[in-house]
């Protein structure tokens, strides 16, 4: 339905602010997949092999690899020190279109949890409605590539 989506033809205004609140997991909603793009690109960064960074730094649930989840950091991004992303330059696509994802779109979605739990959606420069279309697709291209990657058992 279209009606259900966000209207962002002028644009909305979006800066980060650091507060590390989108880093946060919240179960498997809060997993940071990860695509052969962003396992390249974060095995380049870290100069390690794929299955070395994949051995050191991934889980897989549900045949889906993500950046592991550790207890003792209470859901917090394994990359976040002090409210900051210390892989930044190498943070995966998941992490650079955010807020920018299609599921965030539908005007409940973005009403009642992205605008009120992102600090930084209403603040900053204005994101054109072309630069949101390059993220969605992004997020879209992303998304298709992690459920075409997805590990099935062997039987």
């Amino acid at each position: 339905m279209q009606d259900d989506l966000i209207n962002y033809k002028n644009g909305i205004r979006f800066e980060c602010q650091g507060s590390g609140k989108c880093c946060v997991s919240r179960d498997a909603y809060g997993f940071v997949y990860l695509s052969n793009i962003d396992l390249k690109r974060f095995s380049k960064y870290f100069k390690l092999s794929l299955k070395a960074f994949k051995n050191k730094y991934c889980q897989v649930t549900n045949g889906f690899i993500h950046l592991t989840e550790k207890d003792e950091l209470k859901g917090n991004c394994i990359f976040l020190k002090d409210k900051m992303c210390t892989v930044y330059k190498s943070r995966p696509s998941q992490c650079r279109t955010w807020p920018f994802w299609n599921d965030n779109m539908n005007t409940k979605v973005w009403n009642k949890d992205i605008s009120v739990n992102c600090p930084g959606v209403g603040k900053g420069k204005l994101i054109s409605q072309k630069k949101i279309n390059q993220l969605l697709k992004e997020d879209l291209d992303n998304e298709k590539s992690i459920l075409k990657n997805r590990i099935t058992p062997l039987k």
